[in-house]
């Protein structure tokens, strides 16, 4: 028999849309509306805090290039991350400046709550060049504002702030210090406010429907491209309430032998009755992920392998049941390790991971991680993929989940089933 997945209860929950905020200087420039995803006073209270967090590591500027750390900050939005780009941050100035490609300002001056003359860009002749880098119009800006000899703090670790760019910064500004402020603004983003919840449980709510997407379409003589294709357009679709966005990673779903590793994505190959596929999918709304991964297997598991399934949801039920404010980020870890090793298992990697805005190539946000000696104090309004991943031969296996810190415990955002998925009839005749 042919068994849909539920939810614990249901597959899917209406979530009503967030309200987003009209950029009211908008109409005095005479642009369209910018609809901003959070009110002004969120903004500025997110600047608060990291000018103080420099004042604690003593730097007067902060060149912000991780574009979910300038999404955080500004509200820019655009997939212009492949050129060099900076937000500048001085404490003397009530908003920071944006520094991109000239082709790019209309779409911060679409996207974000910055004035125009806060709206910054550098030469086209500067991209890609041999003989200059748009961090020396970096500098000029900072000469500019008068911090040119200032203690500079930079995002040394960020993915797209490269070893050119921070060579220019120190030929262009040799009266300056540069400090590295890698994970300054990331820490700060570890707790959510609540409307940040509203859009990451909208994204489990995408997630949802993209898994139950890949239930439906995965059978054996589908090619895992044409699955693939369904599940992707699920994720960008959404649902009937909230519209998607393209998810910072693409459907991670490697089949057979290829799900003993963590992030294989498909094949042109056609799935097979016995086939295990990994699914490791997101909902992205606004930037704002949730993380969902299940296994599927195409007929009846084996025995071993049922067990296999069965001590992992014990190990995930065990970790959320730990999952409280002042609980330490090593402790939900334990719980998770104490029922595998009864169960007679074991697992190297960390068990989870802070998520929120992502960008291509990862929606993790680079700081708290369940996993042994970390000791960072779980709070209220934090957000985790608990990923419990035993990529093992002969077949790996996947459960995860998107939580928030509740002050009671913690939230699951999606109520999609734990149970191992399975498939032991299908529509076209094949049978397990």
């Amino acid at each position: 028999m042919r068994r849909r997945p539920t939810g614990q209860g249901r597959l899917t929950r209406r979530v009503p849309p967030v309200q987003r905020q009209v950029n009211a200087k908008s109409s005095e420039r005479g642009d369209p509306e910018v609809a901003l995803r959070f009110p002004a006073a969120e903004y500025q209270q997110r600047l608060g805090k990291i000018r103080g967090e420099m004042e604690r590591v003593g730097a007067e500027v902060l060149l912000v290039a991780d574009p979910a750390n300038m999404n955080y900050l500004s509200g820019y939005d655009g997939w212009s991350f492949y050129v060099p780009q900076v937000l500048v941050v001085l404490g003397s100035e009530p908003a920071p400046f944006w520094m991109g490609r000239p082709q790019d300002t209309s779409g911060a001056r679409l996207t974000t709550w910055l004035p125009d003359d806060h709206i910054r860009s550098y030469p086209e002749s500067f991209i890609q060049s041999l003989d200059h880098h748009p961090m020396e119009a970096v500098a000029d800006l900072l000469r500019e504002l008068g911090a040119d000899h200032s203690r500079i703090g930079i995002e040394l670790d960020a993915y797209y702030f490269t070893a050119q760019a921070y060579l220019a910064l120190l030929r262009a500004l040799p009266a300056s210090t540069l400090l590295d402020a890698s994970l300054l603004v990331n820490w700060v983003r570890l707790t959510k406010s609540p409307a940040e919840l509203a859009y990451m449980r909208q994204a489990a709510s995408i997630a949802q429907h993209a898994m139950a997407t890949a239930f439906e379409v995965i059978e054996p003589g589908v090619r895992e491209c044409d699955a693939a294709a369904a599940i992707f357009a699920a994720e960008i679709g959404g649902t009937a309430d909230v519209p998607g966005d393209y998810p910072a990673i693409v459907p991670l779903m490697p089949s057979l032998e290829r799900t003993t590793t963590s992030h294989l994505t498909w094949t042109d190959r056609c799935y097979e009755v016995g086939d295990v596929v990994n699914l490791e999918l997101a909902g992205c709304s606004h930037r704002y992920h949730a993380p969902l991964a299940r296994t599927l297997y195409l007929g009846t598991p084996p025995p071993a392998y049922r067990d296999l399934a069965d001590v992992v949801l014990e190990g995930v039920e065990a970790a959320l049941a730990t999952i409280a404010p002042g609980a330490a980020c090593e402790e939900v870890e334990a719980a998770w390790r104490r029922r595998l090793q009864a169960g007679g298992y074991e697992k190297a990697s960390r068990l989870g991971y802070a998520v929120g805005i992502g960008y291509p190539p990862d929606w993790g946000e680079h700081t708290a991680s369940l996993r042994a000696g970390d000791r960072t104090v779980l709070q209220p309004g934090m957000t985790f993929h608990l990923i419990a991943g035993m990529w093992a031969p002969p077949m790996g296996l996947e459960l995860s989940e998107t939580l928030a810190v509740t002050e009671a415990g913690c939230e699951v955002l999606t109520t999609f089933t734990r149970d191992l998925l399975t498939k032991d009839s299908f529509p076209t005749g094949r049978s397990a």
